[in-house]
């Protein structure tokens, strides 16, 4: 894959685009071939260590029946590394110039990922937060000095903008703060509270000029995210179920649960990329939504891989809850994760009731499934593989239709 920040050899940039140190200006929006560089990819994969974590840890809270405490937990850590992701998302759609100084600073965001990544377990079990805090605190300077950046590469309403986002993140940062040196009984009120402060940043700092971010491209990064988290959650799977068979010889009950996970992920993933979503980004405020939507989209994803480490706990009789309880940990993600895809760009390509109605029947009925007892995953992964099924049926006789129309129409 070639770095889109690299102008074509022709190109009149083509000469400033050698130099190690250039100005951090907007690309433009409508840039064509614009792809996702080697570096958002590392950066992606990086983050997938802290994803990665914050699963192992859900699957420990939940197996050892501290459900309740552990979602919540698993929430908090996962809007941290979520939001971390995509302020340099959609900040490197709009400004990635790629020079020395902007690799480092990107390599320094990287680090401050390994970081929060290495506190998770200590937030989980302790709620000692200050490991993830001072991830954050790296991770939040580097952020913000590319935005100084850009405030000093522009001038007027651009520039008001990048000191309103570099004086948003830092004063945000500050009231994090508040997770480490308050009572532990208040934190779930700071954090609500920062999470409504950080997700007006953005808003607030592009009501006077808009940032250039590419649809495609954007489109593209939301869509790579979620396969490494997809892969993720079947490297995930698997580990588990390779342990229990060398530790229980249960192949008989983890087959099931291994069949059906699979058929689960692998819908997941035709159902995330049946539609060209890019051509629906049109707007900052259509932007907005389904960019923050996907906070459900990752942390749904994730979680189904951490309920069939559960469910497979749970068949060799290592996890303490009961088959119900298990089943639900892999039941309800998926059908959040069906029911947000749908809401957030899969409806909109739908035509009649028929289509509309596939994905929220299919979460409702992988919700029931979970009262199948040892047989529930295989049935949802049924389920959603049918919903697969079912919603290319009708879009291929919707389109025959449309064809056969469009050829009776010119004889008559």
């Amino acid at each position: 894959m070639t770095s889109s920040s690299t102008p074509a050899p022709d190109s009149p940039r083509a000469p400033e685009s050698r130099r190690p140190l250039r100005r951090l200006t907007a690309r433009g929006r409508g840039e064509a071939h614009r792809a996702a560089t080697p570096l958002e990819l590392f950066f992606d994969l990086c983050f997938v260590v802290a994803v990665a974590q914050a699963g192992l840890q859900l699957v420990h809270a939940v197996a050892e029946g501290h459900a309740g405490e552990g979602i919540l937990d698993y929430a908090m850590i996962f809007f941290a590394i979520w939001w971390a992701w995509m302020n340099f998302t959609w900040f490197a759609s709009a400004y990635d110039n790629d020079d020395a100084l902007y690799r480092v600073v990107t390599l320094i965001q990287i680090a401050g990922v390994l970081v929060l990544a290495a506190g998770v377990s200590r937030a989980f079990e302790d709620h000692d937060f200050l490991a993830v805090w001072l991830g954050y605190v790296i991770m939040r300077v580097a952020l913000v000095a590319q935005w100084l950046r850009v405030a000093g590469s522009s001038e007027g309403p651009e520039r008001t903008m990048a000191l309103r986002y570099a004086a948003g993140v830092l004063l945000c940062q500050i009231g994090w703060l508040g997770l480490v040196v308050l009572p532990e009984d208040s934190r779930p009120w700071v954090f609500l509270v920062m999470v409504v402060l950080e997700m007006c940043v953005p808003p607030y700092a592009e009501k006077v000029h808009p940032t250039s971010w590419h649809p495609r491209h954007i489109a593209e990064r939301y869509g790579l995210f979620t396969i490494i988290v997809l892969g993720e959650t079947i490297a995930a799977a698997t580990v588990a179920v390779k342990t229990g068979i060398d530790e229980s010889d249960a192949l008989g009950e983890l087959l099931p649960i291994a069949a059906g996970g699979l058929l689960i992920i692998f819908a997941a993933w035709w159902i995330y990329f049946v539609v060209p979503i890019h051509g629906h980004l049109r707007s900052n405020r259509q932007a907005f939504l389904w960019g923050y939507g996907h906070y459900l989209v990752f942390a749904s994803a994730a979680a189904v891989g951490a309920g069939l480490e559960v469910a497979v706990e749970q068949a060799v009789g290592k996890a303490h809850i009961s088959t119900l309880a298990a089943s639900a940990a892999v039941t309800l993600p998926t059908a959040l994760y069906l029911l947000t895809v749908w809401a957030l760009h899969s409806r909109y390509f739908k035509v009649g009731i028929t289509q509309q109605l596939v994905l929220p029947t299919t979460a409702l009925l992988v919700i029931c499934c979970t009262f199948l007892g040892e047989w529930a995953v295989l049935a949802a992964g049924c389920v959603s593989a049918l919903a697969v099924a079912t919603g290319t049926t009708l879009t291929a006789y919707r389109a025959g239709r449309e064809n056969r129309q469009t050829v009776r129409a010119p004889a008559s």
